[in-house]
């Protein structure tokens, strides 16, 4: 029964998540909480691997998430409910597509889509910003303000930003060099 609800709970999220792959976030945030298949901090973990892996990021989760819950049959079943509304969806909008390319309510329609899926997008990463370099967990047990900061991760934060928009000699580095040399130093100080 797991594998059924694993395909209908991505189903829904690949209707629904309008904007590529980290516009699942929001709605996988909502699917822990409803089903407790998985935690916050898992959603993080799920982003980091799907992100340091070929292909994309919105089916990467759904396959990592589903292998995580249910075994390889669940990988399956959430990769094949993730992706199955965006085939259906293509089909129908290339056999109608011709007629409809200079729809003034087909264009209005697509340009309300673009700030919906930048909101979900943004919320996406300012809940993932939360989980990586704040320790909101901690601060309310103790209070301190300065519990509130991850100081390890927010160095390597910075010094990661700095590397990649303004020292010219990583600058133009290729992203998994910086995803490797992240996961090093995750391992070696954290």
């Amino acid at each position: 029964m797991i594998i059924l609800r694993l395909w209908w709970e991505f189903f829904k999220i690949g209707l629904f998540s309008v904007g590529g792959g980290m516009a699942t976030l929001p709605f996988l945030y909502d699917m822990s909480d409803r089903t407790g298949w998985f935690t916050y901090d898992m959603i993080a973990d799920m982003l980091a691997v799907s992100e340091s892996t070929p292909g994309p990021i919105g089916i990467n989760m759904a396959t990592y998430t589903g292998f995580t819950t249910a075994g390889v049959l669940g990988s399956l079943a959430a990769t094949l409910g993730i992706i199955t509304p965006g085939i259906i969806i293509v089909l129908l909008v290339v056999s109608v597509l011709d007629r409809f390319r200079e729809n003034r309510y087909v264009e209005a329609a697509f340009y309300g889509l673009r700030p919906a899926s930048t909101g979900l997008i943004a919320a996406a990463g300012i809940l993932v910003i939360e989980i990586a370099l704040l320790n909101t967990e901690l601060f309310k047990k103790t209070g301190l303000f300065a519990d509130v900061f991850n100081i390890k991760a927010l160095i390597l934060a910075a010094i990661l930003l700095f590397l990649t928009r303004w020292f010219k000699p990583t600058k133009k580095l290729h992203p998994i060099v910086f995803i490797a040399a992240s996961a090093l130093v995750g391992i070696l100080v954290f």
